[in-house]
Order: C-alpha cells, then structure tokens, then sequence
C-alpha cells in the first residue's frame, strides 16, 4: 500500500512539473480581435465625423 502512495506522489509530482516546466502550449492569441466595420466604435465615429451635414451642404 506504501508503494502505491509512493507512486501516486511521484506521478503528480512529475505531472506538476511536467505542467510548470515542460513545453509550452502554443501562445494564446489576444483579446483584441479584428472588428468588423461595423462593429468598431472608432470606425463608426470616423465615419460620422467625415459625413457631410445638411446644413454644410451648398443650395441645390
């Protein structure tokens, strides 16, 4: 019974290092996702600043 404690305690110390040291997963991709244009606030924004308004518009 002593070994198979012994082993079990050595397996999860392995399996601990093996997680903390061994090769890494690869690299998580960021948060920051393209947006669709219609989906970014910036774009949006821009878009609003560059539309021209009625009253800037020359009499037709």
């Amino acid at each position: 019974m002593i070994y198979l404690l012994a082993v079990v305690g050595a397996l999860t110390i392995a399996v601990l290092l093996w997680r903390a040291f061994g090769p890494q997963a690869a690299e998580v991709p960021s948060r920051r996702t393209t947006l669709a244009p219609d989906d970014d606030p910036d774009f949006l924004r821009k878009l609003d600043q560059k539309k021209p308004r009625p009253d800037d518009e020359p009499p037709a």
